[in-house]
């Protein structure tokens, strides 16, 4: 079992290079962030985990450029994004940021993917909500491409470019994994089309993640990855999560100034060495 932490790092909270050095000193292998590029103020959309809309979500620092601060304050951390909202996203932008966190932090970039639920947030990157999951296979598509051909072309309904050159390409052969997150009825359709491996968020039981675990592997035919995602770093959930087939938990990390954050991680390092 591996362990990690997804987190929103923001302008008020502890920094990304300093955390990323607290999480590797502790003996966590990898740091997943959060992205959003800011939040409508008039807002319909309901948010997911609840009423009230933490003040964290309009306050996030890009995550490339935070996992690059802890890419180089660290040598071994796993660094990816928790999501990455890559229909808000110009995909050759996306394909470049992506290979450049990983050629500077060695091979250690993931890029862990999602549409979002925020549909103002979309629309102002003109985005449509009804058509956000085709648009994200393309640009996903898309990417792969760029990160693997020497001579990159795409040409679909909605991401299409001639032969270009695209660099610098990923050190990770054949390109750094990605990570297809949420649960939704074609969420598996994804995985086995374009993803390397699943990154749900960890609901309010595990009863039935095992078997999900266990489908999606017999769907793709093959050792599917899991990363759990938010999970609430307490000793029983990680036994029931390890029995169901997850080869990573990512905790849930706060957002919090440096020292409150270091003391936390204190206590979650706690259950990674029991």
């Amino acid at each position: 079992m591996e362990f990690g932490v997804s987190t929103f790092v923001t302008d008020d909270g502890i920094g990304p290079a300093a955390l990323g050095r607290a999480l590797e000193e502790r003996g966590f292998g990898a740091l997943f962030l959060a992205e959003h590029t800011h939040i409508p103020v008039k807002r319909e959309s309901p948010w997911p985990g609840g009423d009230e809309l933490p003040r964290h979500y309009y306050r996030t620092l890009d995550p490339f450029v935070a996992l690059s601060a802890a890419a180089t304050a660290t040598e071994r951390l796993r660094v990816g994004t928790g999501i990455a909202l890559v229909i808000q996203r110009d995909p050759i932008v996306l394909a470049k940021e992506v290979a450049s966190l990983d050629l500077i932090s060695g091979g250690r970039a993931e890029l862990g993917i999602g549409a979002g639920w925020n549909r103002e947030e979309m629309r102002n990157h003109g985005t449509e909500p009804k058509t956000r999951m085709r648009l994200l296979r393309e640009r996903v598509l898309a990417v792969k491409e760029l990160w693997t051909a020497e001579e990159a072309e795409f040409h679909g309904e909605f991401v299409d470019f001639d032969p270009v050159f695209s660099y610098p390409k990923p050190v990770q052969d054949p390109h750094p994994p990605v990570l297809v997150g949420g649960s939704g009825p074609t969420t598996f359709d994804r995985v086995v089309e374009f993803g390397d491996a699943w990154m749900p968020i960890h609901g309010r039981g595990t009863d039935e993640l095992a078997g999900q675990i266990a489908e999606l592997r017999e769907r793709a035919g093959r050792h599917v990855p899991v990363s759990l995602f938010g999970v609430v770093p307490k000793a029983e959930i990680v036994a029931e999560v390890a029995a169901a087939g997850v080869d990573r938990i990512l905790f849930n990390l706060p957002t919090e100034p440096e020292d409150a954050t270091l003391a936390r991680l204190d206590r979650m390092a706690a259950l990674i060495t029991s």
